[in-house]
């Protein structure tokens, strides 16, 4: 199954489970059991699923036929090339391909000269107003084209603006740009582009990341740092005559080998094999020098042979465009599209679906507590009004008194309810301080200076390790907290449970020791930068201003999803205590209530009993259709094929 394809059903089972989910929530709402708990966690499964999104990025040195790639992969449907695809240099800056349906269809371009400022691109990202904008026309081929050439567009500076825009660096000549005649440097006139296009796969989450070569990547580490580790796939070309060249090899051991993906995540083409079509050889022997160049390939870079491809883009595009079956066939496009598709989009779903079976189980918990706390009471309150068979108008009036007395004594115990929550939030107090924006500065404040020293910086990779040892630490003191807390909570509900009678139960702990994995991700991902060879461009003070920016923007991400656990969890364990306060004094109301009218008349009793076990029999059937329900959205969740569920 081709990637297109594989996307559709992914697409397909992302609708089904929303679908699913909005059903859920409707019964829950009609049956009065959307509890802030249970609604937050509505809300993320809901927010899991619509903003799922799947990066794929194509990472090249210059000339190689990505744009072709890219062309051929996604847009042959258009009939024409969409990205810039000729001779020589095309896509100058980092290009992210996507749909936001809030954005009108459009070219969005941040000026090359934002480099010089202190913002980071995240920054940047919400300044729409510093990108210039230019309308797409999604229905008009040939003007959507025209406009997208625009990520194609240089500017001649000189020596020095060139310098301090990273493009130029006198210690490393043969790193450096020609410049021409009048001494004048070619940079790219765009530091980034953002394409916002209604095509079918971008709207249903697809992102992709064309990157430029390997002088524009090196000379924009947030692209290293940040964007690039956040692509669920890497699709790395070559050219299939020329291999693995030094610079390709640059490339890859410098900013994909410690992205730290999984096998089937990186995959690497070799392109152009149409150029190894030779006339003058046999099919067998053509095929024979490519198996050759593959195997060479897989060997230099360090991967099995299965994880690279090789493919004609060109042809592949002509063929789709023509409808040529047999020349498709020959390019071995297909073949690349079923292993992103088999391999990439497979893996995902299962994340996903294991992220929001994780949910669901969670907040049928929640949820079937919250019944369960219903049904006990309505058993209580039939078992106390059958006590009063028989019994005469002064039974009835002392029971009337004693719920009133218990009322009270509830009421009264609020102090220690209140006890608790305070020793919980001061707390979660000393929890956010660690995992906080102003603690993450003053770590990463250090290293900070160490960066900014002027000319050569020899102490900067102490201070690098030493501050992701602070942060190491920080996250691991985070996690002993969140242990602490959840061994008061535990402790706190069982001694609640047996005081009050309730069935308060604490939520799963955030697991934060897991971010350690990503502080290592990011911490390889910046090595590359400490080495003797970035000596020289880590000496400028603009490529090290950068360098800060965008390793803080990237662990300012990883702290937040921490923080926003660690909200969650919260939110479930407060949730879960007001529920059951507010069923207990709605219980304290129906018994009085009850209570009331058997004391105004005489068949009052067995009318309100049958009413409760009416209502008894009614949770039974709302705890039978939550399972149901959410059995239907687990069935989606661990991949079942959502046209086989029954409605």
């Amino acid at each position: 199954m081709s990637f297109n394809q594989e996307f559709d059903e992914h697409g397909a089972w992302r609708k089904q489970f929303a679908l699913r989910l909005k059903l859920l929530s409707e019964w829950l709402t009609d049956h009065d059991l959307l509890e802030a708990g249970v609604h937050e966690r509505l809300d993320q499964l809901h927010a899991q699923v619509k903003n799922d999104q799947i990066m794929v990025a194509f990472v090249a040195e210059v000339s190689r036929g990505k744009s072709e790639l890219i062309n051929a992969m996604f847009f042959a449907g258009y009939g024409r090339r969409i990205m810039p695809a000729s001779a020589g240099r095309t896509t100058m800056c980092p290009t992210e391909l996507g749909y936001d349906a809030s954005v009108p269809p459009c070219l969005r371009l941040l000026p090359i000269e934002t480099r010089l400022q202190p913002q980071s691109l995240q920054d940047w990202r919400n300044a729409p107003d510093k990108w210039e904008r230019v309308k797409l026309d999604v229905n008009d081929p040939q003007q959507l084209a025209k406009a997208i050439q625009k990520v194609a567009e240089v500017r001649r500076v000189s020596r020095d603006e060139a310098a301090k825009l990273g493009f130029w660096n006198d210690e490393t000549p043969q790193e450096n740009p020609l410049a021409g005649p009048d001494g004048l440097i070619e940079v790219p006139k765009w530091r980034h582009a953002l394409i916002n296009l209604a095509h079918p796969l971008l709207k249903q989450g697809l992102v992709i990341l064309d990157t430029p070569g390997l002088n524009a990547i090196g000379a924009e580490p947030e692209l290293t740092v940040s964007l690039l580790p956040q692509a669920h796939a890497v699709v790395f070309i070559l050219a299939a005559d020329t291999g693995v060249t030094k610079s390709d090899l640059s490339i890859w051991r410098e900013h994909l080998t410690v992205l730290n993906k999984d096998a089937e995540s990186r995959l690497v083409v070799l392109n152009k094999i149409d150029t190894m079509w030779d006339a003058l050889s046999s099919p067998e022997q053509v095929q024979l020098e490519i198996a050759s160049q593959r195997t060479d390939s897989a060997e230099t870079l360090g991967l099995p042979p299965d994880q690279v491809l090789a493919v004609s883009a060109q042809k592949g595009l002509l063929a789709k465009v023509s409808r040529d079956e047999k020349l498709l066939d020959a390019s071995n496009l297909m073949a690349l599209e079923r292993a992103l598709g088999e391999g990439l989009l497979g893996q995902r779903r299962r994340i996903l679906g294991q992220t929001v079976t994780t949910g669901i189980l969670a907040l049928r918990q929640e949820t079937g507590r919250l019944v369960h706390t219903r049904s006990r009471d309505i058993l209580e309150q039939i078992q106390e009004l059958e006590g009063l068979r028989g019994k005469n108008a002064g039974v009835i009036k002392q029971m009337r008194l004693r719920i009133e007395q218990e009322q009270a004594d509830f009421d009264a115990s609020g102090a220690k309810i209140q006890a608790v929550r305070s020793v919980h939030l001061r707390l979660l107090k000393d929890l956010f301080a660690l995992l906080g924006n102003t603690h993450l500065k003053k770590h990463v404040s250090e290293l900070a200076r160490a960066l900014k020293q002027p000319g050569i910086k020899l102490g900067v990779r102490r201070a690098y390790g030493q501050a992701f040892e602070r942060l190491t630490a920080d996250l691991g003191r985070a996690d002993e907290l969140a242990n602490e807390i959840q061994a008061m909570l535990e402790g706190s509900f069982k001694s609640l449970n047996a005081e009050y009678g309730f069935s308060l139960q604490a939520p799963t702990p955030p697991q934060l020791a897991s971010y350690g994995k990503e502080l290592d991700q990011i911490e390889k991902s910046h090595v590359q930068y400490l080495s003797l060879g970035n000596a020289l461009r880590l000496a400028q003070p603009e490529f090290a201003e950068r360098l800060t920016r965008a390793l803080m923007s990237r662990l300012r991400v990883t702290f937040d999803t921490a923080v926003n656990e660690v909200e969650l969890w919260n939110k479930s364990a407060a949730a879960q205590l007001d529920a059951q306060l507010r069923e207990r004094r709605r219980n304290f109301s129906r018994r009085i209530e009850a209570v009331s009218r058997i004391q105004q008349a005489a068949g009052g009793l067995d009318e309100r009993i049958r009413e409760l076990q009416v209502q008894q029999t009614e949770l039974h059937m709302m705890d039978a259709k939550l399972v149901e329900l959410t059995d239907r959205l687990l069935e989606i969740a661990s991949g079942v094929d959502p046209a086989s569920l029954p409605a």
